[in-house]
Protein backbone atom coordinates (compact mmCIF):
# COMPACT_ATOMS: atom_id res chain seq x y z
CA UNK A 1 0.00 0.00 0.00
CA UNK A 2 1.38 3.40 -0.99
CA UNK A 3 2.26 5.75 1.79
CA UNK A 4 0.40 9.06 1.74
CA UNK A 5 2.78 11.96 1.07
CA UNK A 6 3.38 14.36 3.94
CA UNK A 7 1.57 17.71 3.64
CA UNK A 8 3.66 20.57 2.25
CA UNK A 9 3.52 22.53 5.52
CA UNK A 10 5.34 19.65 7.24
CA UNK A 11 8.07 19.37 4.62
CA UNK A 12 8.76 22.97 3.56
CA UNK A 13 9.79 26.15 5.28
CA UNK A 14 7.68 29.23 4.70
CA UNK A 15 10.32 30.57 2.31
CA UNK A 16 10.20 27.36 0.23
CA UNK A 17 6.46 27.44 -0.33
CA UNK A 18 4.88 28.27 -3.65
CA UNK A 19 2.48 31.21 -3.83
CA UNK A 20 -0.62 28.94 -3.76
CA UNK A 21 0.79 26.99 -0.79
CA UNK A 22 1.57 30.23 1.05
CA UNK A 23 -1.90 31.65 0.44
CA UNK A 24 -3.57 28.40 1.55
CA UNK A 25 -1.93 28.72 4.97
CA UNK A 26 -4.24 31.59 5.89
CA UNK A 27 -6.93 29.96 8.01
CA UNK A 28 -9.42 32.80 7.48
CA UNK A 29 -9.71 33.77 11.14
CA UNK A 30 -9.49 37.51 10.38
CA UNK A 31 -7.70 38.26 13.65
CA UNK A 32 -4.74 39.87 11.92
CA UNK A 33 -7.18 42.30 10.25
CA UNK A 34 -8.20 43.97 13.49
CA UNK A 35 -6.88 47.28 14.79
CA UNK A 36 -4.04 46.85 17.27
CA UNK A 37 -2.13 49.27 19.46
CA UNK A 38 1.49 48.63 20.35
CA UNK A 39 3.10 50.47 23.25
CA UNK A 40 6.37 51.79 21.84
CA UNK A 41 8.09 51.71 25.24
CA UNK A 42 7.07 48.24 26.45
CA UNK A 43 6.05 46.48 23.23
CA UNK A 44 2.76 45.50 24.87
CA UNK A 45 -0.01 44.84 22.37
CA UNK A 46 -3.63 45.77 22.85
CA UNK A 47 -6.13 44.17 20.50
CA UNK A 48 -9.49 45.65 19.59
CA UNK A 49 -12.73 44.35 18.15
CA UNK A 50 -12.42 46.89 15.34
CA UNK A 51 -11.93 45.36 11.91
CA UNK A 52 -10.22 46.81 8.88
CA UNK A 53 -12.75 48.36 6.55
CA UNK A 54 -11.88 45.75 3.90
CA UNK A 55 -12.58 42.75 6.13
CA UNK A 56 -15.74 40.89 5.21
CA UNK A 57 -17.01 40.05 8.70
CA UNK A 58 -19.01 37.03 7.44
CA UNK A 59 -16.22 35.27 5.57
CA UNK A 60 -13.34 36.78 7.60
CA UNK A 61 -11.52 37.41 4.34
CA UNK A 62 -10.37 40.61 2.70
CA UNK A 63 -13.01 42.01 0.38
CA UNK A 64 -10.34 43.38 -1.99
CA UNK A 65 -7.24 41.30 -1.35
CA UNK A 66 -5.55 42.18 -4.65
CA UNK A 67 -5.70 45.94 -3.98
CA UNK A 68 -5.48 45.93 -0.17
CA UNK A 69 -2.10 47.72 -0.02
CA UNK A 70 -3.39 50.49 -2.27
CA UNK A 71 -6.70 50.88 -0.45
CA UNK A 72 -5.23 50.50 3.05
CA UNK A 73 -1.62 51.74 2.89
CA UNK A 74 -0.72 50.49 6.39
CA UNK A 75 -1.92 46.95 5.59
CA UNK A 76 0.96 44.57 6.11
CA UNK A 77 1.80 42.13 3.35
CA UNK A 78 3.14 39.20 5.34
CA UNK A 79 6.22 37.37 4.13
CA UNK A 80 8.28 34.44 5.44
CA UNK A 81 10.78 36.66 7.26
CA UNK A 82 8.06 38.64 9.02
CA UNK A 83 6.15 35.60 10.30
CA UNK A 84 8.60 35.13 13.18
CA UNK A 85 8.99 38.83 13.90
CA UNK A 86 5.41 40.07 14.27
CA UNK A 87 4.47 39.56 17.90
CA UNK A 88 0.86 40.51 17.21
CA UNK A 89 0.21 37.51 14.97
CA UNK A 90 -2.18 35.24 16.87
CA UNK A 91 -0.55 32.23 18.54
CA UNK A 92 -2.71 29.99 16.38
CA UNK A 93 -1.71 31.69 13.11
CA UNK A 94 -0.49 29.06 10.63
CA UNK A 95 2.37 31.27 9.49
CA UNK A 96 3.55 31.66 13.06
CA UNK A 97 3.08 27.96 13.86
CA UNK A 98 5.06 26.81 10.82
CA UNK A 99 7.79 29.35 11.56
CA UNK A 100 8.01 27.92 15.10
CA UNK A 101 8.21 24.33 13.79
CA UNK A 102 4.73 23.43 15.02
CA UNK A 103 1.81 21.75 13.25
CA UNK A 104 -1.47 23.31 12.18
CA UNK A 105 -4.47 23.14 14.50
CA UNK A 106 -7.27 20.62 13.91
CA UNK A 107 -9.64 23.35 12.75
CA UNK A 108 -7.33 24.72 10.06
CA UNK A 109 -8.99 24.26 6.64
CA UNK A 110 -5.94 22.38 5.30
CA UNK A 111 -6.34 19.84 8.12
CA UNK A 112 -10.12 19.71 8.46
CA UNK A 113 -10.95 20.05 4.77
CA UNK A 114 -13.48 22.79 5.53
CA UNK A 115 -13.26 26.58 5.66
CA UNK A 116 -16.03 26.52 8.29
CA UNK A 117 -14.11 24.77 11.08
CA UNK A 118 -12.16 27.92 12.00
CA UNK A 119 -15.52 29.56 12.70
CA UNK A 120 -17.03 26.49 14.38
CA UNK A 121 -14.03 26.34 16.72
CA UNK A 122 -14.67 29.96 17.74
CA UNK A 123 -11.25 31.06 16.54
CA UNK A 124 -12.38 33.56 13.91
CA UNK A 125 -13.65 37.10 14.38
CA UNK A 126 -17.00 36.23 12.75
CA UNK A 127 -19.72 37.92 14.77
CA UNK A 128 -17.18 39.55 17.10
CA UNK A 129 -16.00 42.69 15.29
CA UNK A 130 -17.30 45.98 13.97
CA UNK A 131 -15.91 47.82 10.94
CA UNK A 132 -13.54 50.70 11.55
CA UNK A 133 -15.90 52.90 9.54
CA UNK A 134 -18.42 52.64 12.40
CA UNK A 135 -16.01 53.51 15.22
CA UNK A 136 -14.93 56.95 16.39
CA UNK A 137 -12.21 55.88 18.84
CA UNK A 138 -10.74 52.38 18.46
CA UNK A 139 -8.79 52.82 21.70
CA UNK A 140 -12.11 52.50 23.53
CA UNK A 141 -12.65 49.06 21.94
CA UNK A 142 -9.73 47.14 23.50
CA UNK A 143 -10.55 43.46 24.11
CA UNK A 144 -8.66 40.42 25.37
CA UNK A 145 -10.03 37.50 23.33
CA UNK A 146 -7.40 37.66 20.60
CA UNK A 147 -4.10 35.94 21.33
Amino acid sequence: MARKPRPFWKTKTLAEMSRPEWESLCDGCGRCCTVKFIDEDTGAIEFTDVACRLLDAKTCRCSNYAKRKTLVPDCIKLNARMAGELSWLPRSCAYRLIDEGKDLRWWHPLVSGSAETVHQAGVSVRGKVIPETEVEDAEERVIDWIR
